[in-house]
């Protein structure tokens, strides 16, 4: 029996999201190892969105948690996180939403990101009418171009954050997505550039008297090049679940897709042909090209996908092996993380059987604040 097989799927309504608790144990453990101690750890919680899942690595001895949204915030808190890094621009509503999470979890530190003095000092604003001090992170670009204040404008930038009243500049958010590259030794060297230009920035706020003492840096591609630097913070996510894409991108960390999505065929259709339920709003359709991969059929292509239809191909000469109608097929996703946020909850595996149920908490980006 191959890991991703169940015992009795005769049952589940499909599509259906599955976790699976071994290889996510194995993941965890595999995280750990690289990062060399619990401390260090910063995972993002964005791939999962999952109250049980952060408590699993809260037994593993991880604290500290990212996240991208203030529910997914609430849920690290609620789950008894240390301390949880809003890796995402406070603007709007969300400032009030913030000062709201920081006083209903006194006992959790809440870290703000930003990379603009207009956003951050209506943040300090607001950390002031409340009786809060807010923990900031200059949020650095690595070469992402999402956001993020460039290199050569940080050491200037973080000064004028500490004049803020209301925010406490206490660090550096450097997530350096652009690094997505396949050969490991040019992704190592890359990284490594772009961390000494960051580094020299550190050095001069450290020797001016600036208090900026941590540094959350990279994903799940190059945390372990990170992990070289014995003061700096990882902040992996999707290695926790993982997925066919970073496996077969990344084949150097041997992190195992612990979470697929459960599939009936319903059509044969043309001859050689099979539709299975599992169209993209069951399955992520990014990135372009092979969305995830299909297990057990051998010789089999996939042509269209639509909201609620993945129509396959078999090869002409293994068309007597095109599965039956009715029979349960397993696809790993090609992105895990979007693909998650289409469920309301996973069934969980262990030992080849389903023996419950993980609620995805934080897929609204709203649950009490």
């Amino acid at each position: 029996m191959n890991r991703y097989e169940l015992a009795d799927t005769d049952s589940l309504c499909t599509p259906a999201l599955v976790f699976y608790a071994d290889l996510i144990r194995k993941n965890l453990d595999l995280m750990l190892q690289i990062a060399g101690s619990a401390d260090r750890l910063w995972p993002h919680v964005k791939t999962h969105k999952c109250e049980a899942l952060v408590r699993m690595q809260l037994e593993k001895g991880i604290t500290h948690f990212k996240c991208a949204t203030i529910a997914e915030a609430e849920m690290a808190a609620r789950a008894g996180a240390q301390a949880v890094a809003l890796a995402y621009p406070l603007v709007g509503p969300n400032i009030k939403r913030f000062t709201s999470l920081m006083q209903a979890f006194p006992s959790t530190t809440f870290y703000a990101v930003g990379d603009d003095l207009h956003q951050l000092k209506q943040l300090g604003q607001a950390g002031c009418e409340t009786g809060q001090t807010i923990s900031l992170l200059v949020d650095v670009d690595m070469g992402t171009h999402r956001t993020g204040v460039m290199p050569g404008a940080l050491y200037d930038f973080y000064r004028a954050c500490e004049k803020i009243p209301g925010l406490r500049p206490c660090g550096l958010h450097c997530y350096d997505g652009n690094h997505g590259i396949c050969d490991p030794e040019l992704r190592r060297r890359a990284v490594e550039q772009t961390d000494e230009s960051v580094f020299a920035v550190v050095h001069r706020l450290r020797a001016a008297g600036s208090g900026c003492g941590l540094l959350i840096m990279g994903g799940t591609p190059t945390f372990p090049c990170h992990a070289r630097y014995a003061d700096v913070c990882l902040s992996p996510g999707t290695c926790v679940l993982s997925d066919y894409g970073y496996a077969t991108t990344y084949p150097d960390e041997a992190f195992l897709p612990a979470a697929a999505v459960l599939t009936r065929v319903i059509s044969h259709g043309i001859q050689g042909r099979f539709t299975l339920d599992l169209g993209y709003k069951g399955l992520a359709a990014d990135p372009p090209g092979a969305r995830g991969l299909l297990l057990g059929v051998d010789g089999a292509h996939p042509l269209v996908q639509n909201e609620e239809h993945w129509v396959w191909q078999m090869d002409p000469s293994l068309e007597d092996r095109r599965p039956a109608i009715g029979q349960v097929l397993t696809v790993l996703p090609t992105h895990i993380c979007p693909t998650v946020a289409l469920y309301p909850r996973a069934l969980l595996v262990r030992d080849h059987h389903i023996t419950g149920q993980w609620e995805i908490t934080a897929r609204n980006r709203r649950l009490r604040f």
